[in-house]
């Protein structure tokens, strides 16, 4: 029987409702030097529960200069665009929005 640190469990059980970056997100927010505070994260988490409870399966989150694509079902931003990177972009595949302050 392997055993699991009190710090481990605690650990886990503290980010499953946490929302998740894909590689992709991640690489686009690096290449667009996009970085977040935990204060953002928990405002994007509350953004991801509105959506839930509505229903949504993929949005586009709104955060300042910043937004997110999010499959709301998986808890997951699949990619981030910085304001550039928003002119003249089309945003498909989603069935909401939700705008963060």
């Amino acid at each position: 029987m392997q055993s699991v640190s009190f710090q481990s469990v605690l650990y886990d059980k503290i980010q499953q409702g946490r929302v998740k970056i894909s590689a992709h997100a991640q690489k686009r927010m690096d290449e667009r030097n996009i970085s977040l505070k935990e204060s953002d994260w928990s405002k994007i988490d509350n953004a991801v529960n509105q959506a839930q409870a509505k229903g949504v399966r993929d949005s586009l989150l709104l955060y300042n200069d910043l937004a997110l694509v999010t499959s709301i079902t998986n808890r997951t931003i699949v990619t981030a665009l910085d304001k550039e990177a928003m002119i003249d972009h089309v945003f498909t595949n989603i069935d909401g929005a939700v705008i963060i302050k």
